[in-house]
């Protein structure tokens, strides 16, 4: 038990250090994408950018709103980190840190609480603009995370299992991106909302919002947002490699970096879309065909366990 938890201690530490240069790489990456150069002046090519950042972060002042509800306005940060760093718990690796059985039904009850920190950073500023930031953010979590739902449940009907070391076993022959190919597009989408990520950004919506549900926050609070957002993205990452692209194999890492970078692209690439336009996609679009594909998915699971009974 000691050795798993060190494991995971050292597995927290290597995320965090990939969350600070995965902020170097976006602003990088956006800046050449505008044709500037982005962070160069801090160490060897702006290496060093990611520690200054934090140092100035943390070390500023710590203001807060006179009408804010104080303890639960300070713990709303820091339960949202801890909620994107337990999430790495789910790390299948061999002799990893927790063998999860219920792996699955663990990361669908890590992604639906992941909505109250934004919430409670929101409503326990007593800012209008905040609370405008949260709320959105839970209309916007209401609506994706119901496909996202269904498209871990199709996983399951898959695999017949709820470990995320299953994935791996059924993915040797074909990967799921190829024997389900449209699920794999639906759940980018579902990716870029969960994580609030461009083009779904609308619970940090800087030009209707003011910045939205952070706006109160500064120095060590702020930070703490937004590496929770960062690991986010690694973990969304990581999941979505092991979804449908082979589960673990010795390429999981590039997988994690490239699905990074994908997030980053995608941030300089596209505008944000209106919000009714989000309500729409989710209601109107995925949600019935990550449904039907859920029908056509079970069907096939039930008739191909029949056939091979008789």
């Amino acid at each position: 038990m000691i050795l798993k938890m060190l494991y995971y201690i050292v597995l927290v530490v290597c995320v965090l250090v990939g969350v600070a240069f995965l902020t170097l790489l976006e602003r990088k990456v956006l800046g050449y994408i505008q044709i500037r150069k982005g962070p160069n002046k801090v160490g060897y090519m702006g290496i060093l950018q990611p520690f200054a950042d934090a140092i100035k972060l943390f070390s500023s002042e710590n203001t807060y709103p006179m009408v804010s509800n104080f303890m639960p306005y300070y713990i709303s940060p820091i339960l949202g980190m801890f909620l994107s760093l337990i999430a790495w718990v789910l790390f299948p690796s061999n002799g990893g840190v927790f063998d999860f059985s219920l792996g699955l039904i663990f990361f669908l009850c890590l992604v639906g609480c992941s909505v109250y920190p934004i919430m409670g950073s929101g409503w326990f500023s007593n800012s209008k603009y905040a609370l405008l930031g949260c709320l959105r953010s839970v209309a916007q979590t209401i609506s994706y995370e119901v496909s996202l739902a269904i498209k871990v449940i199709c996983i399951m009907v898959l695999v017949k299992s709820y470990s995320f070391f299953s994935l791996g076993v059924y993915q040797v022959l074909v990967w799921f991106v190829l024997l389900i190919f449209p699920l794999s597009t639906m759940w980018v989408l579902i990716m870029l909302a969960e994580t609030n990520r461009t083009p779904f950004d609308f619970a940090e919506g800087e030009s209707e919002l003011v910045s939205g549900f952070n706006i109160e926050y500064s120095g060590g609070g702020f930070a703490l947002i937004f590496m929770a957002e960062y690991s986010s993205i690694l973990f969304m990452s990581l999941v979505y490699s092991l979804f449908f692209f082979g589960g673990v194999d010795i390429f999981l890492s590039f997988k994690i970096f490239f699905f990074s970078f994908f997030f980053v692209f995608i941030r300089g690439l596209l505008p944000r879309l209106r919000y009714d336009k989000l309500m729409y996609l989710a209601w109107k679009d995925l949600l019935p065909l990550t449904l039907g594909y859920l029908c056509l998915l079970s069907s096939y699971v039930w008739l191909f366990m029949n056939l091979n009974k008789n």
